[in-house]
């Protein structure tokens, strides 16, 4: 018995599976709380939006401009950011924090807004944190952590009762799960202020990328001379 194939179904298969150029890489796949490095710096995805391609992380993730993985593939591209986070000083309730960054992903980029968890996350500009509402955040040093939200400040809040973070958990989602069910994004994780860890508000964040967007927008339109 001959275990040989014959010419003919060989060729069957070349036309069913096609070749696989060699040291080809597949579509990097991008989603809130993946993992990622802006050159030497690791941080976490923080939300993800499928329809404008675009992701967010904290401010202070930022560096040179390209946006990796774990693995070192490119999934986009550093955009507009803010980041005003004080370093090693005192910080007022007052004084209001910025510390997001826009990520522009790449065209080839597969991309999804479900968390690790599976858990789609969404946002709804009606959630927004209040003192003792039940939250949660991820980051991909610690993973997911639960707790209360223990105070609102201008623009940022701080969290206790179970939320945990190191160093690599920055710009992670800060979330709800509201009455239906949903999970919502109400912030971006920023750092620990004390015993608190805490997050900008990502009502705060969205609103100011916006406003960034638009400015830069104006700027680049060039004013048409008046006609005599």
């Amino acid at each position: 018995m001959s275990f040989g194939m014959s010419a003919a179904v060989l060729a069957l298969l070349a036309v069913v599976i096609p070749a696989v150029p060699a040291g080809a890489q597949p579509d990097p796949l991008v989603y809130p709380g993946m993992e990622i490095h802006q050159d030497s710096v690791l941080c976490t995805l923080g939300y993800v939006d499928p329809t404008t391609r675009t992701a967010f992380t904290a401010g202070h993730c930022r560096a040179s401009g390209t946006v990796t993985d774990k693995t070192g593939t490119v999934i986009g591209t550093q955009g507009s950011y803010r980041d005003n986070t004080p370093d090693g000083m005192t910080v007022d309730t007052n004084h209001q924090i910025a510390d997001w960054e826009v990520i522009h992903l790449l065209p080839t980029a597969t991309v999804n807004n479900v968390l690790p968890s599976g858990k789609a996350l969404v946002t709804d500009p009606a959630v927004v944190p209040v003192a003792g509402m039940p939250v949660c955040h991820f980051g991909v040093v610690t993973g997911e952590s639960c707790g209360t939200v223990e105070a609102v400040n201008n623009g940022w809040f701080t969290m206790a009762n179970g939320v945990v973070s190191r160093k690599g958990d920055s710009g992670g989602p800060v979330y709800t799960t509201t009455a239906d069910g949903r999970t919502v994004l109400i912030g971006v994780f920023n750092s620990t202020w004390g015993t608190y860890p805490a997050a900008v508000s990502w009502q705060t964040a969205s609103s100011e990328a916006r406003a960034d967007t638009i400015s830069a927008a104006s700027a680049e339109i060039t004013p048409v001379s008046a006609q005599p």
